[in-house]
């Protein structure tokens, strides 16, 4: 279950300054929990290579999570190579970018539009256009390769034709949004040269908002197919009305949506995107078609808490506040980088048409040291979410520890989660806990025990 809004704003922010867009490397580890921002890995659904789970709910053990050894060494190598996919789209995205400058290729763009016209508005048109579709193409091996990845261990089922067709439509997208945004960027930067970071920093703000509004409207539709719930799944509405009801909220059958994701991928995942109108609850198909009834309504009430807990709102706030920090660091960095590199780069000012690739390179490179930062933001509000979940089916499953357990062991096995994840890489990458804390706490949380009290609900 992913919270939407989190990818698409991070995504934002990234092609908006780094249209190399680190993040959007779908095999990373941190994208494969309950909210999973794209799906990882799949394996079949047959008990043979279903992950242990203990039939004891009242058990200490600590390895809730289990893989036989099959599962577990691909778990293992394919964990490896989201780390190496994450942190490798980064120097790549690094590098690239200190190649173009060593060679002035933003700088001969630069020229060869001012060679077209002396206004500087209709050399913004002819040089941000090509210069986006550069700096999105450059990760475009890394994207093939994450694919084939994602292919082979069963992850995908969207052919390579599709798939380009949604590559072109995403890159469509980022030349529509962000040529005008780069060119407000720039003007500002032009009026004012101490403060444009903060004042395009305001800009952005109401861009932002409005585009985790419109996305579930516009935008997701044009990558995947959407149906009202009822209609396709009307007993499962019913159940979903009653966890509404308990939980003491009001979501309507009419922000409930099914998502045809078996036509691209084999995964999990559930999530609640948009704000205001456009707020909704969206389930995958295969989520229906692999979990019972019981997991799905804790998977729903994951999201419900969510929705409960203003966490799009939060998220934004967060967004807003460290967007604020990078942009301020940006202008320093690009500053001294374009001082100390005139020369070789062929770079004549911050406002120069070529100081994009700067702008670049510096946001790119503390937005990675900031992921640290947002990841652990994510993991608190998911930690959050799982809570909710787990108390808002308290009544109406058997056991609501044994239910939270088995949708997490059944996700950590179909995403094939390593049950032991280097910590480091988690505290680094994951935007969610690891399947293991996860399972595990679900094991052991019972705030229904005597001397215990619920977080969210009431007893």
């Amino acid at each position: 279950m992913r919270r939407d809004y989190g990818f698409l704003v991070f995504c934002f922010l990234m092609a908006t300054l780094s249209c190399a867009a680190q993040n959007s490397i779908p095999s990373s580890a941190h994208n494969q929990n309950l909210d999973a921002a794209l799906p990882q890995a799949h394996v079949q659904n047959s008990s043979a290579n279903i992950a242990t789970l203990p039939t004891d709910e009242a058990t200490s053990n600590s390895n809730v999570y289990t893989l036989p050894p099959d599962l577990l060494a691909k778990a293992i190598t394919l964990t490896r190579l989201r780390a190496i996919l994450s942190f490798g789209g980064t120097a790549w995205s690094i590098a690239v970018l200190l190649l173009a400058l060593a060679l002035r290729w933003p700088a001969r763009l630069r020229d060869w539009t001012e060679r077209i016209t002396r206004r500087r508005w209709l050399q913004g048109l002819l040089f941000l256009p090509p210069a986006i579709l550069f700096f999105i193409a450059m990760s475009l091996p890394l994207e093939i390769y994450s694919q084939h990845v994602e292919r082979a261990y069963g992850l995908s089922v969207q052919s390579w034709p599709s798939w380009t067709g949604d590559q072109c439509k995403a890159w469509l997208i980022s030349l529509v949004v962000f040529t005008p945004i780069l060119l407000l960027m720039f003007w500002i930067i032009r009026k004012s040269p101490q403060r444009w970071w903060l004042w395009f920093w305001l800009c952005t703000l109401p861009v932002i908002v409005f585009g985790v509004f419109i996305s579930p409207m516009w935008i997701d539709p044009m990558f995947n197919h959407f149906s009202p719930l009822e209609k396709s799944d009307p007993q499962l509405v019913v159940q979903l009305e009653r966890l509404a009801q308990h939980a003491g909220l009001e979501i309507p059958p009419s922000r409930m949506f099914l998502m045809r994701a078996s036509e691209k991928v084999t995964g999990l995942n559930a999530y609640v995107t948009g704000i205001g109108a456009s707020k909704r609850i969206v389930v995958w198909d295969t989520t229906i078609q692999k979990l019972p009834s019981d997991e799905i309504l804790f998977v729903v009430g994951h999201e419900m808490g969510h929705y409960v807990l203003e966490h799009i709102y939060k998220g934004l706030v967060f967004t807003a506040l460290v967007l604020l920090v990078l942009l301020g660091l940006t202008y320093r960095c690009v500053a001294w980088l374009v001082h100390r590199y005139r020369a070789q780069w062929g770079i004549r000012g911050v406002d120069d048409w070529a100081a994009l690739a700067v702008l670049l390179l510096a946001f790119t490179c503390f937005s990675f040291l900031f992921s640290p930062i947002a990841n652990s933001f994510s993991r608190w509000e998911e930690h959050q979410a799982d809570i909710y979940g787990q108390e808002a089916i308290h009544g109406l499953v058997a056991s609501p520890r044994m239910t939270a357990q088995k949708a997490f062991v059944a996700l950590g096995s179909v995403y094939l989660e390593a049950p032991h994840p280097n910590p480091w890489i988690e505290f680094w990458l994951y935007s969610h806990p690891s399947i293991s804390r996860r399972a595990n706490f679900a094991a052991h949380y019972d705030p229904w025990l005597a001397g215990r009290s619920p977080r969210y609900f009431s007893k």
